[in-house]
């Protein structure tokens, strides 16, 4: 019959474990049953050899054991197999060491020591002791409910196991030591070795990776510098020997404050900072970052040269200048200190700051392209690439391609294999940069769709492509048109309208800015290579008193014009042509009831407006048509007072705000009614 023992356990976890230990090792010898205190009311055990756990279950269980059995309290060690967790731990750390009694947590710990876990700091704890010790971390042989609420951290280390000494004692009573002591020796301390294996492979891979990580800090074309929490180098990499003319091998572990000597270098260093430092050191000008690590008072210096960060900016730029993916003006080329163009070109300088969408409107000719090309070397895009785009330029089909690209075959149904064909569209090539889409109102209602889309997902389908492609832009808008009109004759999508227009700036037209044209004059003087050439007597002021309704590109035309006709060194007024040269306001070729061209109505709709605003009351279309109607018996609607409003805004006669504002009439206007 074969030899049998009994095992008493306080809990189940633990009886299970040193069930399994035993089971391992002497279960070809021996039989081994098992209770658990917690589990079960014992009853009288008799059997061969009795083992308890502990010497606290011994005391517990003794009662339930019949007269002569031979009873063993097992000497319990570590459990070996999750020994390697407590190597996580850095050195120092303070950690709670959690089990049933103070004396089996001062047990644990004096195990764990002698087994060589010294850099740890252990405080025992057990129930109904409080925890004033302020240990986030606790370890613990199995008994994770013990651990107070407190701790953030709990490392299960498992059930402690029966140690060799008492599995030999066990072979000896049953007079198997001879016979089986060296092979069960062997059992026992193989699976020692299979963890000190396990641990000298863990230990090679951190080792490895340290070189790996070495390399990289050394491969970085930035000085890299790091200190511990005693403000001693930890890591000093060949750029930062290179900057600060210090040896590696002499600045390692050394205090900081031994290495830099400078008050305001050694403030940066040892202090928390916000911002990098533009510091000059030993001769190379240097923009320093500190970076805090997390979870530590360890820190982290970057030292990056602006000298070299200044040169590559210059080659990117200039890489892009090559692609013609660049913003070709700044708010620097937008000429004019009027008050209308200082707003807008403030307007816009705020607007760049923010990634979001941007509308620009303004009449044809007003350099609502210069405001697009402005916003973006402002913006955090500067370095990336911009692409413009013009809709009323391109036909549909061949726009729909050049905006979203096509795969290869796409219009063909044939493909050729091997190197991938087709093209990237507009919208690719510009991603990490900003696309401008001018004349956004000549967009057909498909396009509109398709483009609603990119916005919103920032994705993108090729012609003939069955994958998305994820982009990221920034979106400008320019336009002429009313969008809001052709809303409400369902030629353009509101909600497309709303995406588009999250930010908005309003380019006035040069006859709201007429004291820039001086300027304006001057620097088209100069594009055409002709700043000495004089203007005549008189000269300035006609140009000053025209409406220019084709704006700054009607001015830029009749300098050119002016500069092929005139002779001599000075133009005069003489020189300028006809008033038929010069545009006039579109006309609305539309007829409802009442002609929107009638003067007669304008100077009515400009009456009501003037005296709206006189007496600081709002002058909405609604408010227009209530005064119309109970003065005049005019009968309009809304939307034709609307119609009447925007023949004005057109030619200068009033400016349309949202809000409380309302429409305002202009000093245009006014003169026009004076004069009539």
């Amino acid at each position: 019959m074969k030899n049998q023992i009994t095992l008493l356990t306080g809990t189940k976890e633990t009886k299970m474990a040193l069930h399994q230990q035993l089971e391992d090792i002497l279960g070809e010898f021996i039989h081994i049953e098992s209770y658990a205190v917690d589990e079960q009311v014992l009853d009288q055990i008799r059997d061969d050899l009795i083992i308890f756990s502990s010497y606290l279950i011994e005391k517990e269980a003794s009662p339930f054991i019949a007269p002569g059995s031979h009873q063993k309290t097992a000497i319990r060690t570590i459990n070996y197999q999750h020994i390697e967790r407590l190597l996580e731990l850095e050195e120092g750390t303070s950690v709670l060491c959690v089990n049933d009694t103070f004396e089996m947590a001062e047990e644990t710990i004096d195990t764990l020591k002698k087994m060589g876990m010294n850099h740890l700091s252990y405080t025992a704890y057990y129930p109904g002791q409080k925890n004033t010790y302020d240990i986030s971390t606790a370890i613990t042989p199995g008994e994770v409910t013990l651990a107070p609420p407190s701790v953030d951290k709990i490392i299960d280390i498992g059930v402690r196991l029966i140690d060799i000494t008492t599995l030999i004692e066990i072979l000896d009573h049953f007079h198997l030591k001879e016979k089986l002591g060296g092979m069960i020796s062997n059992r026992y301390t193989g699976k020692i070795i299979d963890l000190s294996k396990k641990l000298s492979e863990m230990n090679k891979q951190t080792e490895l990776l340290n070189q790996h990580l070495q390399q990289v800090v050394d491969g970085v074309n930035d000085g890299v510098m790091a200190i511990d929490s005693d403000q001693k180098v930890t890591v000093f990499n060949p750029f930062i020997e290179k900057y600060s003319g210090l040896a590696k091998v002499h600045a390692m572990g050394k205090p900081v404050h031994q290495l830099f000597k400078e008050p305001k270098l050694l403030k940066f260093m040892t202090s928390p900072q916000e911002e990098g430092l533009y510091f000059p050191l030993n001769g190379y000008n240097l923009m320093i970052y500190r970076i805090q690590w997390e979870e530590s008072d360890n820190v982290i210096f970057i030292f990056k040269n602006s000298d070299e960060t200044i040169t590559m900016e210059k080659a990117a730029r200039k890489q892009l200048l090559k692609t013609g993916y660049i913003a070709k003006y700044t708010f620097k080329h937008i000429i004019g200190n009027s008050r209308a163009i200082q707003k807008a070109k403030n307007i816009g300088i705020k607007l760049a700051k923010t990634p979001l969408p941007v509308l620009i409107h303004g009449e044809s000719g007003t350099g609502k392209e210069l405001f697009a090309h402005a916003i973006h070397p402002e913006s955090d895009r500067r370095n990336e690439p911009f692409l413009a785009v013009n809709f009323s330029a391109l036909p549909e089909d061949l726009l729909e391609s050049e905006l979203f690209g096509y795969e290869e075959g796409a219009f063909t149904g044939a493909k050729k294999g091997g190197k991938k064909g087709g093209k990237k569209g507009l919208f690719e090539q510009a991603d990490g940069g900003t696309i401008f889409l001018d004349e956004i109102g000549d967009i057909s209602l498909k396009l509109q769709a398709r483009l609603l889309r990119v916005i919103q997902e920032m994705e993108i389908r090729k012609i003939g492509g069955s994958k998305t492609i994820p982009i990221n832009i920034r979106v400008i808008a320019a336009t002429n048109k009313d969008l809001l009109e052709l809303i409400d004759q369902g030629k353009f999508r509101e909600d497309l309208y709303h995406r588009l227009k999250v930010l908005y700036v309003s380019v006035p037209p040069l006859r709201e800015r007429k004291t820039d044209i001086p300027a304006l004059v001057e620097q088209f003087l100069l594009e055409n290579y002709t700043p000495n050439k004089a203007l005549g007597k008189g000269l300035l002021g006609e140009l000053m008193s025209y409406e220019w309704f084709g704006n700054i590109r009607e001015l830029k035309n009749t300098i050119s014009y002016l500069l092929t006709v005139s002779e001599g060194d000075t133009i005069t007024i003489d020189d300028l042509p006809d008033a038929d040269f010069f545009q006039r306001p579109k006309k609305n070729t539309k007829h409802e009831t009442t002609s929107l061209m009638d003067d007669h109505l304008n100077k009515k709709v400009l009456s009501v407006v003037l005296s709206l605003n006189e007496a600081l009351i709002n002058a909405s279309r609604k408010k227009i048509l209530e005064k119309l109607s109970a003065e005049e018996s005019i009968p309009l609607s809304e939307q034709q007072v609307r119609r009447v409003l925007t023949e004005l805004k057109e030619r200068g006669f009033v400016t349309i705000k949202r809000g409380r504002a309302g429409t305002q009439i202009t000093e245009a206007g006014a003169d026009y009614i004076r004069k009539s």
